[in-house]
């Protein structure tokens, strides 16, 4: 073994610019490899890990106002309850510190017991009066930390710390959060006797008793109004909403990472293997054995992997964990931190074992040959009859002879192509995922919804608003979140509209048909999924009225709100059973209708206003942090696609450096040169482009919606706006490489290549 390693030493140090290029592939696959561990990891375990960090509660309850002493005694009644805190939750409070403000702030009042959150910075809240607690989000935007003041309504208040709540997303997709103490109020305010309370947070021994704990709060929740309960993971379902499909399939973007990185380093290791056939013929003649040879390649290979991995996997999390982070840190989640040692480690053994594996096997069959020839294995040659490579007159004589050049070797081609197509269709994936980003953002119509606007207005107030110039139509929208009767602890977003929801809700029917009796609801294929429901079952609901709403499954939608978890009923059927359920007016508009107009219309008849809005609700900030992923994702892919025709050509041109050197001896000049390399890499990009398109369309995109977000069909399939962009793209990669090795090409002297 010592012999093998001196001289895969040796061999390393006399091959450095193709152990460069062989390390730089290396450290390329393990880039991408990182970038999809860091953004898959982190995003997949973010909730999990910030909600054990923050001791969140396995039951959240909220409810009207009442007494602290009558709601703990109903809690304290419940089985299995380990500890509850009690707290009033305060909104529409102005917050205000230097130059930014808001007034839609929430404030929530601490009682004794535990927190739900994780102190980041500075201290959580004492016993002694002052001080107030901010969360991150709103701290991030603000510039806060602690020691600096922020004015609570007309309360100026000093920062004590800063607090991670995972319960919801951060400022500025939700509203601006602080948390006070009862004692800050008394101390303010004077003595309150009898504090008010509206929330609870329960933790239990065991959750596996989370629905008979659910089952006995409804049975003693007599007397309470406004009733919602949220449980670990409702709670978790309602933030993944936050980012929605999105987040889910970038999780998922990493099997297709780890395989274009097996293509494309299988590729390499064919590559260097074939430009060695030579010096395998040469130790094979000088007496060497096959074991040693295969030895010596696999030790060399593994001397340049290791490195090259950890520079790629170091790489890889510089450029992931910024976007990545930023993303987190919108969820209300942290990033995983060291936690991400494990992933990273999978990458780095994929990446040495690989190309050391791929090294040692085909030399292993490669030095079975004779000495003679391996020696010959580099040469242009047919197994029928050898022709001469003679390049027409002008440019496209050139082109075809470099196409022939390449195509000579087919084994070659083909993995080069292979590796190619997946990165193409990798990037196409990217872009059509930035596509869809963009229009479940900005395009209501995208979820199925056919209202523009809706409107605080009593039902009663329907014809007057239909009477408004450029209102097509107008219908009373209720929404409730209800829990599956059987499984508690499914928050079900309930839906309801008098007459024809179509009209105004009208997501794609995957099974079944509309609801159309008074007992029958359509549900989303997430839900149907995660309840086992189908056409013709039972669907029973637990309202915050505490009654219980069954009607039977009509059809099944794919719906990507929720998570899929959605159900639409008939209205009469929901307010049978919660007559106080929360209503607007969902209001269609005219084709050409400004909404704008119609909305101060709406405004002069004294209604609230709200633009009916995507998944993301406008939110730019998560918009953007999407986008910085996408684009960093789909950045590393291009620099693999580069790397993948660079070393395509580069080999090509060593092998054919005598044949290049004597055209140049002829006369051709660089410009032929150049068109010599130009044909050789269009006849490696054009079919690869073709495969990946292909591939993309028909495979990659239906595949990857499947698995990463299967309540929704998602189409994914690359447009024709993409397929140009990918396609401009491969042209500047291509240009780029021909000029590249062009020039080392031209620079070495005509009597080296002639040699």
């Amino acid at each position: 073994m010592s012999s093998a390693l001196r001289d895969a030493f040796a061999s390393a140090r006399a091959g450095r610019s193709r152990v460069a290029l062989s390390a730089l592939g290396i450290a390329l696959a393990a880039a991408m490899l990182a970038v999809a561990a860091t953004v898959g990891y982190g995003l997949s375990t973010g909730f999990t890990r910030s909600a054990r960090a923050a001791d969140l509660p396995d039951i959240i309850v909220r409810f009207d106002a009442q007494p602290a002493s009558r709601v703990a005694s109903r809690i304290q009644a419940l089985p299995d309850v380990a500890a509850f805190s009690l707290s009033d939750e305060i909104t529409g409070v102005n917050l205000a510190s230097g130059s930014h403000g808001a007034g839609n702030g929430e404030v929530e009042v601490l009682g004794a017991g535990r927190r739900g959150y994780a102190i980041v910075a500075g201290h959580d809240l004492t016993s002694a009066a002052g001080g107030v607690v901010v969360e991150e989000g709103l701290a991030r935007a603000w510039g806060l930390a602690p020691g600096d003041s922020i004015r609570i309504g007309g309360l100026q208040v000093r920062i004590v710390g800063l607090a991670r709540a995972p319960d919801n997303v951060a400022f500025p997709l939700a509203s601006p959060r602080v948390y006070v103490s009862l004692a800050t109020l008394r101390a303010r305010f004077g003595a309150i006797p009898e504090p008010g309370v509206d929330t609870a947070e329960i933790w239990l021994h065991d959750p596996a008793e989370l629905d008979a704990v659910l089952a006995q709060a409804r049975t003693t929740s007599y007397g309470l109004r406004d009733l919602s309960i949220v449980t670990r993971s409702g709670v978790h379902v309602l933030i993944d909403e936050a980012a929605g499909i999105v987040i889910a399939l970038l999780a998922a973007l990493s099997l297709v990472a780890l395989l274009t990185a097996a293509v494309m380093l299988a590729a390499s290791a064919r590559a260097e293997v074939q430009r060695r056939l030579r010096a395998i013929g040469i130790r094979r003649a000088i007496g060497a054995s096959r074991a040693h040879v295969a030895a010596v390649c696999a030790l060399e290979a593994l001397i340049v992997a290791v490195p090259a991995a950890v520079a790629g996997c170091a790489t890889g999390v510089l450029i992931a964990a910024g976007p990545s982070d930023r993303l987190l840190a919108l969820l209300n989640e942290a990033s995983p931190g060291f936690a991400l040692a494990v992933p990273l480690a999978g990458c780095f053994a994929v990446t040495v074992a690989i190309p050391t594996l791929l090294a040692a096997w085909p030399v292993w069959r490669a030095a079975a040959s004779a000495p003679v020839d391996l020696l010959r294995g580099a040469e242009l040659r047919s197994p029928r009859r050898r022709r001469a490579l003679v390049a027409g007159r002008g440019a496209p004589g050139f082109l075809r002879l470099g196409a022939r050049l390449v195509m000579a070797r087919r084994v070659r081609l083909t993995a080069t192509l292979a590796s190619l197509a997946i990165c193409s269709a990798f990037v196409l994936l990217m872009l059509a995922l930035a596509s869809e980003l963009t229009t479940l953002e900005n395009d209501p119509a995208a979820l199925g919804r056919r209202y523009q606007l809706t409107a605080a207005l009593p039902p009663t107030a329907v014809s007057s608003v239909r009477a408004l110039p450029g209102v097509a139509a107008v219908a009373p929208r209720y929404e409730v979140d209800a829990l599956d009767s059987f499984s508690l602890g499914e928050v079900i977003d309930t839906i309801a509209y008098p007459g024809d929801q179509a009209a105004f809700e009208d997501p794609p029917l995957v099974a079944g048909q509309r609801l159309r009796g008074a007992d029958e609801a359509d549900v989303g294929q997430g839900l149907a999924q995660v309840l086992g429901l189908d056409v013709g079952s039972t669907l029973a609901l637990a309202l915050p009225t505490g009654q219980e709403l069954r009607l039977r499954v009509a059809g099944v939608v794919s719906s990507l709100e929720h998570d899929g978890r959605i159900a639409y009923v008939p209205a009469a059927a929901l307010l049978a059973e919660d007559p106080s359920a929360p209503e607007q007016l969902a209001v269609r508009l005219d084709p050409g209708a400004s909404a704008s107009a119609v909305s101060s219309r709406l405004n002069e008849q004294g209604a609230s206003v709200s633009a009916s809005a995507g998944v993301s609700h406008g939110a730019s900030a998560l918009v953007a942090a999407l986008q910085a992923l996408l684009l960093t994702v789909a950045a590393v892919d291009a620099l693999v696609c580069l790397y993948t025709l660079l070393q395509a050509l580069t080999l090509t041109a060593s092998e054919r450096r005598s044949a290049i050197a004597l055209l140049r001896a002829c006369g051709a000049r660089g410009r032929s040169v150049r068109s010599l390399l130009a044909g050789a890499a269009l006849a490696a990009l054009l079919p690869a482009a073709a495969v990946g398109i292909a591939l993309e369309r028909l495979l990659l995109g239906p595949a990857i919606a499947h698995i990463a977000a299967g309540y929704a069909e998602l189409p994914l399939g690359a447009s024709v706006t993409e397929i140009a962009i990918l396609l401009g793209g491969l042209a500047l990669l291509a240009f780029a490489t021909v000029a590249l090795v062009a020039a080392r090409t031209l620079a070495a002297p005509i009597s080296r290549g002639l040699a």
